[in-house]
């Protein structure tokens, strides 16, 4: 994202920018949905003095960072990382060696054996086997209670029960010791976790910007965190248990949020065959190694015709003014004409032309005539950045905003953090609309979440 196009920081994401730009401190960056994580690790990325790379654990949300995957950063291999050394070439180790701070976002997806494994190669490349990520800052940024990573099976789950306490990121041995007890804060202030040295400082956003009503956000808050009473699950069963309405210009859109990608492939086909008019298909230009299909930021052929609900999938080009942006991503609208190169969507009573954009796909390099890093472009993806809309994946709407939505659980969530996300999305309890009641089964919080978390809160951060 161009830095003309970012919002401006709140009083907190500044001091905390400030307390990540000022200090070498290991900082994991967290909070509930809609307090701003992504605007400020975007701030970061452009704002920082320091030699900065940027990675995430899976394609699209290295994608969604400009940045790069953590396992193509350092080169490391697939499946379990052990104990042993690693091989390291040249450039990788004068990239390793270049790099001040590194940030990974979506860290709750990152699994222990990987953060160690990041850990082990820093040191490695930059010789300094008793320092921490061989003295690189580390700056995460996730929320455990949303996303979480995927759990090993077969050999590699046993590996991880005989060397970790979890497979989670805060369980990883560079944080703390094997199946080592929850930390203690320290003197400073800071929560360290561990006898290998590596103390850990959590950062919580807590100024939401995406809700307004205080009794909402106290209902999201329970769900969050698995302490819903049987007054809560009635105010939000009551408030969804209403019949959808028929679109009205006008009014919002509304979108359903399922589990399941067949239920949403279902819904958002029903609809657009229900449409008028023929199909009209857009084939996205893919150049260079950009991955498999399941790493695209949009669908390599979009199907489109006028009427169809659409979403945006990146924020405008045009970046923010006085009057904002024309849409950003996450954005609903319709489609009212496709011609010439372009598809017009309306989008709160107003129409835009809508072109197909590129996405980058970058590779960090050294450059030993500067002594810096470099953000290579390996392969682009050109697209518009649509996709139908009438339904989404429960996963995929992760850091979106509606005002209007319908929850489908289906036969019931079955990750933990999933009500939370889907529900998290809604600017007000106004804009709910639940398929079915909801069930305790439904809030599930992982255990060794809220084992972590609760040593956070009562170390005061």
């Amino acid at each position: 994202m161009d830095p003309v196009s970012l919002p401006p920081l709140s009083p907190e994401q500044e001091e905390l920018f400030r307390r990540i730009e000022d200090t070498r401190d290991h900082v994991f960056v967290t909070g509930r949905a809609g307090t701003g994580k992504s605007t400020l690790l975007q701030h970061l990325a452009w704002n920082t003095s320091k030699q900065i790379a940027v990675c995430a654990p899976t394609g699209v949300a290295a994608l969604n960072v400009e940045g790069q995957t953590i396992h193509s950063l350092f080169r490391l291999p697939i499946g379990l990382i052990a104990d042993s050394d690693l091989e390291q070439s040249e450039p990788a180790r004068k990239i390793m060696n270049a790099i001040d701070t590194l940030v990974i976002d979506e860290i709750s997806m990152v699994n222990a054996d990987i953060m160690d494994a990041i850990d082990r190669s820093l040191r490695q490349a930059r010789r300094r086997r008793s320092e921490p990520f061989g003295g690189v800052q580390v700056v995460m940024f996730g929320d455990p209670y949303q996303l979480s990573p995927v759990p090993p099976r077969g050999d590699e789950r046993r590996y991880i029960d005989d060397h970790y306490r979890s497979f989670w990121f805060f369980d990883a041995q560079v944080w703390a010791g094997p199946k080592a007890d929850a930390g203690a804060i320290r003197s400073d202030g800071l929560l360290d976790l561990g006898r290998v040295g590596a103390p850990l400082h959590i950062a919580e956003l807590r100024e939401i910007h995406r809700q307004a009503d205080a009794g909402f956000k106290h209902m999201l808050n329970a769900v969050r965190y698995g302490v819903v009473t049987a007054d809560i699950a009635e105010k939000l069963n009551s408030a969804g248990a209403r019949p959808v309405p028929e679109q009205v210009d006008g009014e919002p859109p509304i979108i359903t949020l399922a589990t399941r990608n067949d239920i949403v492939n279902r819904i958002n086909q029903r609809h657009l065959d229900a449409l008028t008019g023929p199909v009209q298909t857009a084939r996205a230009e893919v150049s260079g190694d950009f991955g498999r299909g399941d790493a695209y930021p949009a669908d390599a052929e979009l199907q489109l015709k006028v009427g169809a609900q659409v979403m945006f999938l990146r924020n405008d080009a045009a970046g923010y003014n006085a009057d904002g942006p024309r849409w950003v991503n996450g954005s609903i609208g319709t489609v009212t004409r496709i011609a010439g190169g372009t598809v017009r969507v309306e989008l709160d009573g107003e129409e835009h032309d809508v072109e197909p954009t590129v996405w980058e796909r970058f590779r960090y390099a050294y450059d030993p005539g500067t002594r810096k890093l470099t953000r290579d472009i390996v392969a682009e993806f050109t697209q518009f950045p649509l996709r139908l809309a009438w339904a989404v994946t429960i996963h995929k709407s992760q850091g979106k905003t509606y005002d209007r939505a319908v929850v489908d659980l289906g036969s019931g969530a079955f990750a933990p953090g999933q009500t939370y996300v889907a529900l998290s999305r809604l600017t007000s309890l106004d804009g709910l609309y639940l398929t079915r009641p909801l069930r305790p089964s439904d809030i599930l919080v992982d255990a060794d979440v809220r084992r972590f978390m609760a040593g956070v809160r009562a170390a005061g951060m």
